[in-house]
């Protein structure tokens, strides 16, 4: 991702988080669904892509700011089925949802890694570990084409909407492979489209909305594919779980901009993957 990008992208992420933040300290209600992963950032509470991935016990788990802070398309955490011991890392963590719910998933013996480029996520995650009392978690400050972690160091790598958001995928898939364990899992859910992404509209490529939106940063289903058997993973499978429309996807931006995304099928799914044991 160019660094202007980036930027842009790590200041639309933090004003989420100083919303929900704001939002909890006037006592007023937080959202349930809390913001999708293609919302406005203005307008954070409007559109929901987990399809309610998130099961009510799950929520009653975690206080009330880190699911409003979900910036989602999935649940990777009730599909990577975690064990106790494991360790288990999550790329671009936010307000720390999936990271919480893993955390106490792999307990006892295990540990939950979140990682996250925004500061102002970092300090919202940590706030909501303290209050929900998991002390088998560790929030690292960094981006995920880097992952500041040693080699073979964790179990299982989880993601919830994020790496679509980078545009070196190949060096985030890449980190991926490295930190994981012989025999280690990838399990992330994540936006792909369904057909050919050339249909895009060229002026909505570009835009800061739509890159952290989750939308025009996103693979075809078959490049998820070939690029995680090029870094060296095996059992590699891309199963969707919702198509939206674009009227879902462009809420905010009108009836124009759902007109010109008509051809494009964009779909959440749930990306899978295995590092070889030799």
């Amino acid at each position: 991702m160019s660094e202007e990008l980036k930027g842009q992208v790590r200041r639309r992420y933090a004003e989420v988080a100083l919303a929900v933040r704001g939002t909890s300290e006037s006592d007023d209600e937080a959202s349930c669904c809390g913001p999708s992963c293609c919302s406005p950032m203005s307008e954070a509470s409007t559109v929901d892509l987990t399809g309610g991935s998130y099961s009510a016990e799950e929520l009653d788990e975690l206080p009330e700011t880190a699911a409003a802070a979900s910036l989602g398309c999935g649940n990777p955490v009730a599909l990577a089925t975690l064990s106790p011991g494991e360790v288990v890392l999550d790329l671009g963590s936010g307000g720390g949802i999936d990271v919480l719910l893993s955390a106490r998933r792999v307990s006892p013996g295990g540990k939950a890694y979140g990682l996250d480029m925004t500061d102002e996520m970092l300090d919202l995650a940590r706030k909501n570990q303290e209050e929900a009392g998991v002390e088998n978690v560790e929030f690292l400050k960094g981006e995920i084409e880097k992952i500041p972690l040693p080699d073979e160091h964790v179990d299982v790598v989880i993601s919830n909407c994020v790496i679509n958001l980078s545009t070196e995928k190949e060096k985030v898939i890449g980190e991926a492979y490295r930190v994981l364990k012989p025999g280690g899992r990838f399990a992330i859910s994540d936006i792909v489209f369904l057909g050919d992404k050339s249909l895009l509209p060229a002026e909505l490529v570009h835009e800061v909305e739509m890159w952290s939106g989750c939308v025009s940063g996103a693979l075809e289903k078959e490049e998820y594919e070939e690029m995680l058997a090029a870094a060296g993973f095996e059992e590699v499978s891309v199963e969707v779980t919702q198509v939206h429309s674009p009227e879902t996807i462009t809420e905010w931006r009108g009836a124009g901009a759902a007109q010109k995304l008509r051809e494009v099928q964009i779909a959440s799914a749930f990306i899978r993957a295995e590092k070889p044991l030799a």
